[in-house]
């Protein structure tokens, strides 16, 4: 049940309206009031973060593609994210306060021990990471993630799988959005124990699907509402698993 001081000052008044109260009564009903109103907080807010690596590659690539997909969730979805991403740094603490890490670019990428670690810990303790191929990206991101996770592999995950079926459904799996080399879109996944910490998008483009419309003279409404829906998707599914 949703509560506002406006609605609980009404429900006073017209008991008090009904009934012929002395003082006292009054004064009780109003604490009740101011009770009922302080119980109930407005829902925590958070932000999402966008990371930042070393090796040269353009972390900081697809730089409208963060604050549009954060209004589209709490516009679609009811989150309520802060209006802009954070950046984080791979082996900063401050990871830990973000549920949702988006990853990309179109180079090399390279984490060393503390990072790794620090990674780790992140993604096992109930972390999620986004990884979005920009395109290039994949030769080296296989290799560094290999290093958090070296007891698993990158699995492609089924188009019934529930990243797929959250407020948005795409019964063929994950949606093209860019077309680079011919390829059909792939969206793997890192499971550990059973719940899947990263995913990561190939041959998709989705973070450039999220960037202002008209930022790539390729993308149709369709493909920008497509790859906006599937992050929202991403995002419901980490936020409740």
């Amino acid at each position: 049940m949703k509560w506002s001081f406006a609605s609980v000052r009404l429900s006073v008044t017209k008991t008090i309206n009904c009934v012929s109260l002395n003082h006292r009564i009054v004064r009780c009903a109003v604490a009740l009031a101011f009770l009922l109103l302080t119980s109930f907080t407005a829902p925590p807010t958070y932000k999402l973060g966008k990371l930042k690596y070393a090796g040269g590659g353009d972390w900081y690539a697809n730089r409208t593609a963060l604050p549009n997909l954060i209004a589209f969730c709490n516009k679609y979805i009811a989150t309520n994210f802060v209006a802009d991403e954070a950046i984080v740094d791979v082996g900063s603490a401050e990871i830990f306060n973000y549920p949702f890490v988006y990853m990309t670019g179109h180079g090399n990428v390279s984490f060393n021990a503390q990072e790794v670690a620090n990674l780790r810990k992140y993604l096992v303790g109930g972390g999620f990471l986004h990884i979005d191929d920009n395109y290039g990206l994949d030769k080296f991101i296989r290799t560094q993630m290999k290093k958090v996770f070296p007891e698993l592999n990158f699995v492609e995950l089924p188009a019934n799988h529930p990243i797929y079926n959250q407020k948005f459904k795409f019964p063929n799996g994950l949606p093209k959005i860019h077309e680079h080399d011919n390829k059909r879109p792939q969206g793997f996944a890192l499971i550990y124990q059973g719940r899947v910490v990263c995913y990561y998008t190939y041959e998709c483009d989705l973070g450039n699907g999220w960037e202002d419309y008209g930022t790539y003279p390729s993308d149709t409404q369709e493909s920008r509402a497509n790859a906006l829906k599937m992050g929202a998707n991403l995002i419901q599914y980490a936020l409740t698993n």
